[in-house]
């Protein structure tokens, strides 16, 4: 074993882990010392596999994790259960839940701030750099309530915006790594407190999260029927706010699409996707306001995953090819993968396996994390090797591994 490269790797999952070398050291039943010897590589030549079960238990990771070969960042930009349940623990606090003040002096983080933080978080998400909103959200959701509680005036509605704002991310970030109650849980806040920002542009944004986690949650014919009531509601507010306002009332309607394609409803899928076009024609070009990545581009490749939804391969897969390569590859990092993830499906279901695989390993190369650490991308690369893929299972066995899947 290196014992320098497993010291690297113990200081990366205890800063992971938010742990002072003091801590990690104390529920080791350590000293720092001891820790600092550790991660620098010195406190022995090979270390005791005794030491790094401790190590693993401590840090809520897989021995195979501390004794990889492979450079840090690669294949461990996940948000894990460990980080997840963090998310979920600042969700379960009284202040958080009550959306009260909790009893520290600390002066609430000003809106510039707040406002600055939740930008880099939803960033982050759309570059497929998931580790660092395990490590992000617990805080910014504190900050955010606190803001939310503390300040007055047009900074506590501000402070309502950036809380549901905080609260969205979370609900795509749990949905991304499949947990659908953290989910359900953060968009049902998202609303509650876009509601409290009186701002029509965050309740549209926080009703389209609720309706894809709905869906996701078991809830579609729910999730469709929300989701349209919402932008009838609001239509009249969003569509003179400009890009923002198009963009959230257009991505609405393509969440009601995915809804209604949940429940195999052929007649309203169409029509909600119909609707989005129409919005998108209003917007008039592609765009990220609100970070929705819509525009024209995105009814297409929502018009490719819907088809998904509905076992339609062979149209999901005839959809995509109508997609220009240009304003496919303008798209944020995730969308494109996803995308391909939702493109593999569709040869998957036309029973061109060996196609699958090469979209699967394009998307690998646009973001690894999407495939990686997505269930839903690992459940394909399982499928497939069970289904065969001819001249690709070598590349598929290689895949597999990437992905840390049993042999």
């Amino acid at each position: 074993m290196d014992a320098t490269g497993i010291g690297r790797r113990i200081a990366y999952w205890r800063e992971r882990r938010r742990m002072t070398q003091a801590d990690f050291g104390a529920l080791l039943g350590k000293s720092r010392r001891w820790v600092q010897d550790l991660e620098g590589g010195q406190r022995q030549a090979d270390p005791r596999l005794s030491v790094l079960e401790g190590a693993a238990r401590v840090l809520a990771v897989r021995l195979e994790d501390l004794l990889s070969d492979a450079p840090l960042g690669t294949g461990t930009e996940c948000v894990d259960a460990s980080e997840l349940e963090a998310i979920r623990s600042v969700l379960q606090r009284h202040d958080v839940i009550t959306g009260t003040c909790d009893r520290t002096a600390l002066e609430p983080v000003p809106v510039e701030t707040l406002s600055r933080n939740v930008e880099y978080g939803w960033t982050a998400f759309q570059a497929s750099h998931f580790a660092a909103l395990g490590r992000v959200v617990p805080g910014l959701l504190v900050d955010a309530n606190r803001a939310a509680a503390r300040h007055e005036g047009d900074a506590q509605l501000a402070s309502f915006r950036l809380l549901s704002m905080s609260l969205q991310l979370v609900e795509a970030v749990a949905i991304k790594f499949g947990d659908t109650g953290l989910a359900f849980t953060a968009a049902d806040r998202s609303v509650a407190a876009a509601e409290r920002s009186e701002d029509p542009v965050t309740m549209a944004a926080a009703a389209r999260h609720l309706a894809d986690a709905m869906t996701h949650y078991g809830q579609a014919r729910a999730a469709a029927e929300f989701a349209v009531a919402s932008a009838v509601r609001l239509e009249g507010d969003l569509t003179g706010r400009g890009a923002d306002g198009l963009s959230v009332l257009g991505m609405l309607y393509l969440k009601a699409a995915m809804a209604s394609a949940a429940v195999e409803d052929r007649e309203a899928a169409p029509l909600m996707l119909e609707q989005s076009e129409h919005h998108a024609a209003q917007l008039g070009q592609d765009g990220n306001a609100m970070w929705t990545a819509y525009g024209p581009t995105n009814v297409a490749v929502y018009r490719v995953a819907a088809h998904v939804q509905l076992c339609e391969g062979a149209e999901a897969v005839a959809a995509a090819a109508g997609i220009p390569d240009p304003q496919r590859e303008a798209l944020p990092r995730e969308r494109r993968a996803h995308h391909l993830v939702d493109l593999a499906w569709g040869y998957t279901q036309a029973g061109r396996r060996e196609k699958a695989v090469e979209t699967l390993l394009k998307a690998e190369e646009e973001a690894e994390e999407e495939v990686h650490c997505r269930p839903r991308s690992r459940q394909l690369v399982e499928d497939l090797r069970l289904l065969g893929t001819g001249s690709t299972e070598g590349r598929l066995r290689a895949l597999a591994e990437r992905c840390g899947l049993p042999g």
